[in-house]
């Protein structure tokens, strides 16, 4: 499982290798955050842990470097745990098994963690470097930014001394990102009192699994399934058709993560058993017609399971259906100015309904706090309808764009130098720190940038390697051009 160890350039690939054995899923960061502060003390460069759980890595100036601005290296530590239904992998305690299939490195039925791994990596490697030129380093490796960007948010005020930040989070190497969406979480939630099924029922267990799901931001714009709003249609079509009752719902486990799987409960009347059998399997027909060209085969079953206790009370139940039915999910609008850049988002991630209560969330997402408000305000209606509570949590600003940036400048005449090519500079959908850390650092000159991945916050996720090198190379190249103070 070490042969990504072998890759080029070696000292990327052997520090990610080493970062897949440390369990680090968002919220369990015990274990990294002890292993990035050993590596400190081994490449002999000052590290310590703020009181935010990030960790911070000091490295002075090469010689003759001391007049450089400083720079601050930035990733996150923790990763998205997603796996295959069948895998039996422990996110807290296992390690990532990763292998190379080609041009790409992947884990076995787990997500890779190259978001944001491989950035961590790339700071690993440029702390413990002998022959790099640089000026006065700082290394920032952010706690839970999967969840929250909790690291971020956390942030102290007035430790940090660097002019320049470089954000190593983006997922396509010919990118230099200037700017990124805001975001907000959007939970509703509801106590019920649950009531006894109907002990002439029967009970069945309807399944949607097989989608590709994604990052919520990335690729909110491929048209890719989302389980939730699937299952929703076959739910409604149960009860109105088959005098079902919901008895309960789980889908999605990941704000970020586009829900790739959904199982309900249902009860209903043995005798219209067959026809909700045949309601499942015409919709597995549907959804695979609907999403051809961009899913693969969808499976939508049915199973028999034991007729649970209680059930939800008709009332609420129709009217949590209905929410979720309505509910918008996917892109809301586009950048007027920038037809083929998302501008809003949201994302109908987790539906949990059990035992007597209700939470659906959602990831909305903008770069526009206007419209952010309006769609937040939106959903918000949405479920008030439905007798739900609505809180907002965890919101973060956009990272407007700086057209005059000097680093930016530096970065595109580096970028043509080494690759003989123009990067496009362009603001990306998905949420990144660098906005809340430039409204704690106001003033800073940010890049953010990366080697390729394709299908983040999925099992599918893959790092294209042969990249690596680039980003190694303008990241190198980037530091030793750092502007003077």
């Amino acid at each position: 499982m070490s042969e990504i160890k072998n890759l080029k350039p070696e000292c990327i690939w052997r520090n990610f290798d080493a970062l897949t054995q440390v369990p680090r899923p968002s919220g369990h960061l015990e274990k990294v955050q002890q292993f990035l502060l050993d590596f400190a003390k081994r490449a002999g460069v000052e590290a310590y842990k703020d009181e935010a759980e990030n960790i911070v890595m000091r490295k002075p100036a090469t010689p003759g470097m001391e007049n450089r601005k400083t720079t601050i290296l930035q990733a996150h530590m923790d990763m998205v745990p997603q796996k295959d239904k069948d895998s039996t992998h422990d996110f807290v305690n296992d390690p990532i098994q990763t292998y190379i299939d080609g041009d790409w490195v992947r884990a076995k039925g787990t997500t890779l963690g190259a978001d944001n791994g491989l950035g961590v990596a790339a700071i690993m490697a440029i702390m413990e470097a002998t022959d790099l030129k640089h000026g006065p380093l700082e290394a920032l490796i952010t706690a839970d930014e999967e969840t929250g960007m909790f690291g971020a948010n956390a942030l102290p005020e007035g430790k940090l001394e660097g002019e320049i930040l470089l954000n190593l989070d983006t997922e396509e190497d010919d990118e230099l990102i200037i700017g990124s969406a805001g975001g907000v979480d959007i939970t509703a939630t509801l106590d019920y009192k649950s009531v006894e099924s109907d002990k002439e029922d029967v009970a069945v267990k309807v399944v949607i699994k097989g989608l590709k799901g994604g990052h919520s931001g990335l690729e909110i714009c491929e048209g890719r399934g989302n389980a939730n709003k699937m299952m929703a249609r076959i739910v409604r079509d149960a009860i109105a058709d088959d005098d079902a009752c919901l008895a309960t719902w789980h889908g999605g486990n990941m704000r970020n993560a586009i829900p790739r799987e959904a199982e309900v409960v249902l009860t209903l009347p043995k005798e219209n058993k067959e026809d909700l059998v045949a309601l499942v399997a015409e919709y597995k027909t549907i959804f695979n017609d609907e999403f051809k060209g961009i899913e693969n085969e969808i499976t939508v079953l049915v199973e028999d399971v034991d007729l649970p206790a209680e059930v939800v009370p008709e009332e609420i139940q129709d009217n949590l259906v209905d929410a979720i039915y309505a509910a918008h999910n996917g892109v809301w609008r586009y950048i007027p100015s920038i037809p083929n850049i998302v501008e809003t988002s949201s994302n109908l991630a987790i539906v949990d309904i059990e035992g007597g209560k209700a939470a659906v969330k959602i990831l909305a997402r903008s770069s526009s706090e206007s419209v952010k408000e309006e769609i937040s305000r939106s959903l918000e209606s949405c479920f008030n309808m439905a007798g739900m509570k609505v809180e907002f949590s965890g919101e973060y600003g956009g990272w407007n764009p700086n057209t005059e940036s000097e680093l930016i400048k530096v970065m595109q005449g580096l970028y043509k130098e080494l690759f003989n090519e123009e990067p496009k500079v362009q603001v990306v959908h998905a949420g990144l720190e660098c906005s809340i850390i430039l409204s704690k650092y106001p003033g800073l000159d940010i890049c953010s940038f990366g080697p390729t991945l394709r299908s983040p916050h999925t099992p599918n996720e893959r790092a294209y390697w042969p990249s690596a090198a680039k980003f190694w190379a303008l990241l190198t190249r980037t530091l030793e051009e750092i502007p003077v103070k």
